[in-house]
């Protein structure tokens, strides 16, 4: 019988390492009128080893506390390829095995006073292995893998609409669904996910085979999330307590944004801000003269339109590649485009992107309207790898 499952999440493209864990004896239900004394439960830890000394390893957890875990004379010390979900492929190893950087899985029963751990297994992922399967998959997301905006979701596809044109995203039980966290699009913040999680309006990215002509995709791996896009004037910053409230354009509200540590704040430059501003307003002039006109002018506002999508596919992959600035930068009456979390209860947002410099891409686009938007992805565009 199976006890539950623990998952191994490690680096830039979040490899996942399903392990089944045995029940112990008797399993974990625990007769407190019968027995004297339950039986200590069973104790588990998924990290990265910063340091090993004799038959101890200081491990640092995925929550960012360390541990320092005792090996047991006797337990089993097994290493995993990266993408293994079985243990009967596993190969017995010794502890000397282990070194700083690599990733562990880590099962016993708690130290002392409840300090430490003492291991009666340990699971190896070799950081050199996870390096190496990190850069298959990121080579495989640059050739096969796309991203777009959600259309419609129906009986397992996905409608996806990519610049001007529209993907259909085929889905089958062997599809793998990741959705990132509310504040974040680092692939290893992403959690397993459902398809019934998509829902129109969501960012998505895939990753599969597509068919000859372009117009469909099968799915192996889909990661999606759902963000809001604001634009406008910093109205007041604090930076000690992380927040900065904005006015935004669309609404005319004004918006609370936290910056956490996970927010990524960039600067545009002024020659980049002002040729993305003529294409932005190119974009808008032509989408408003084709609603105008009409019949013949339609495919000519379509046009604008997809043009102020391209701009836009095109803006996020420069923001990629800007540096870091951080909330002592900022100004207030700071004009910004923000990719946030959506609203919380108390109608505040979490920026994921904050990115400044843009007052003529804003004075193009004075309404607020879609001719231009930042992408979350950390690189934007319909073919680039997915973060």
């Amino acid at each position: 019988m199976l006890k539950d499952f623990g998952v191994f999440r490690a680096g830039v493209l979040g490899v996942g390492l399903i392990v089944s864990i045995a029940a112990p004896a008797g399993g974990d239900h625990f007769a407190f009128a019968q027995t004297p004394a339950a039986t200590p439960a069973a104790v588990r830890q998924i990290g990265t080893v910063k340091a090993t000394a004799g038959n101890s390893l200081t491990l640092t957890t995925d929550a960012g506390q360390e541990v320092v875990v005792s090996v047991a004379d006797g337990a089993r010390i097994l290493q995993l390829a990266p993408g293994s979900t079985d243990l009967k492929t596993a190969q017995t190893i010794t502890l000397a095995d282990i070194a700083a950087g690599d990733r562990v899985l880590v099962s016993g029963k708690a130290g002392d006073g409840g300090v430490g751990l003492t291991a009666s297994r340990v699971i190896l992922m070799k950081s050199s292995e996870i390096a190496q399967k990190h850069e298959a998959e990121q080579g495989d997301w640059q050739k096969r893998g796309t991203g777009g905006i959600v259309s419609s979701v129906d009986a397992g596809s996905i409608v996806l609409s990519v610049g001007a044109k529209k993907l259909t995203v085929n889905t089958s039980s062997a599809t793998k669904f990741r959705r990132y966290a509310g504040d974040s699009v680092k692939f290893e913040d992403a959690k397993p996910g459902t398809l019934a999680q998509i829902q129109v309006g969501d960012q998505l990215r895939v990753r599969g085979a597509k068919s000859d002509d372009g117009s469909s995709m099968q799915a192996e791996e889909v990661v999606s999330g759902s963000f809001k896009n604001l634009a406008g004037l910093i109205g007041t910053i604090d930076a000690t307590g992380g927040t900065l409230t904005l006015k935004d354009l669309a609404t005319k509200k004004t918006v609370m944004v936290k910056i956490t540590d996970n927010s990524s704040l960039k600067a545009l430059p002024p020659e980049a801000a002002t040729r993305f501003a003529a294409r932005a307003k190119g974009g808008a002039a032509a989408g408003a003269g084709g609603g105008a006109q009409g019949g013949g002018q339609a495919s000519g506002g379509e046009g604008g339109r997809a043009e102020g999508r391209s701009a836009g596919a095109d803006l996020s992959q420069l923001v990629s590649r800007l540096p870091n600035q951080t909330v002592a930068d900022l100004k207030t009456g700071d004009a910004v485009m923000i990719v946030a979390s959506q609203p919380d209860p108390n109608g505040h947002v979490t920026c994921v992107t904050l990115l400044s410099g843009v007052e003529p891409i804003l004075a193009a686009t004075p309404s607020g309207g879609p001719a231009l938007t930042l992408s979350p992805w950390s690189l934007g565009g319909s073919d680039s790898s997915a973060q």
